[in-house]
């Protein structure tokens, strides 16, 4: 009886080990596999998931003190300065973009750089927008081929807005905030997939340099300047062009000059 009582203890406590020692290899083997999942990633993906965590963390320390109107004005929340105007830059980044963050940023002023799919195809289009979100300016979604949506099916206009919502974040970590219809012409279907995609729509109040007679820096500046819808609050529209972007600096000491503020779009409210 006594050996057998031995035996039974024995073979308990041989159980335990085998349990333990299994226990043990599948935590082992999930370590492994955690390990072998870090080691997958790139640098740059790390060094975007970085630069991800760190753009939302300041987002959620700016209280916002501005909001979009209904006719795409911008204006103070509470007592924020009424006096100012937001810079906005389409068609980025094509030729000129970069060069015109660096103006705005020797200006130091922001403004948000609305971009194309189809400018951000070569690894040197990826590095200019990622040194331009790197620079301190917002990234807006301005579709992947700058279709007029409404000739779109739905298919077709999600295609092109979410498409590049997906290529902005591989290349700067994180997704627009901000969207512009080519345009300026969305569709019912276009308002709920931006809502959904916890972006705001932005227009503008005006803009000048598309025209013929304004493709000149002399021209853009002086009617960019003296317009009679320059106002508190009015929504700037510019493009990465040639003309605009020599321009710039003149526009933006212009404005200053009246009187006015560049507003920091990051002080705007969003979704």
């Amino acid at each position: 009886m006594g050996i057998l009582l031995i035996l039974f203890v024995f073979v308990l406590a041989a159980c335990d080990d085998s349990e333990k020692t299994a226990t043990n290899h599948e935590s082992d083997t999930v370590a492994e596999q955690h390990e072998s999942k870090e080691k997958e990633k790139t640098p740059e993906a790390e060094e975007n998931e970085e630069s991800a965590k760190e753009s939302e963390e300041s987002s959620e320390s700016i209280e916002a003190a501005y909001k979009i109107t209904e006719n795409w004005s911008i204006v103070p929340i509470d007592d924020a300065n009424e006096e100012v105007v937001l810079i906005t830059i389409d068609d980025a980044p094509d030729e000129h973009a970069l060069e015109m963050a660096k103006t705005l940023q020797d200006l130091d002023v922001n403004a948000i750089f609305f971009v194309n799919g189809h400018f951000l195809e070569t690894d040197e289009e990826k590095e200019d927008l990622k040194e331009i979100h790197e620079m301190g300016f917002l990234i807006g979604n301005h579709t992947y081929s700058h279709p007029f949506l409404p000739d779109l099916p739905e298919e077709e206009q999600k295609e092109e807005i979410i498409k590049v919502n997906a290529m902005v974040e591989e290349i700067i970590g994180e997704r627009p905030k901000f969207f512009r219809a080519p345009n300026g012409a969305n569709t019912d279907y276009t308002e709920q997939l931006v809502e959904e995609e916890d972006m705001t729509l932005m227009n503008w109040s005006y803009g000048y340099d598309w025209e013929p007679e304004y493709q000149s820096k002399e021209a853009i500046t002086d009617i960019m300047l003296n317009t009679e819808l320059l106002d508190d609050g009015a929504n700037l529209l510019m493009h990465d062009r040639e003309w605009t972007a020599e321009a710039l600096y003149d526009i933006v000491t212009g404005l200053q000059e009246k009187g006015y503020e560049m507003v920091d779009p990051k002080l705007i409210q969003t979704k």
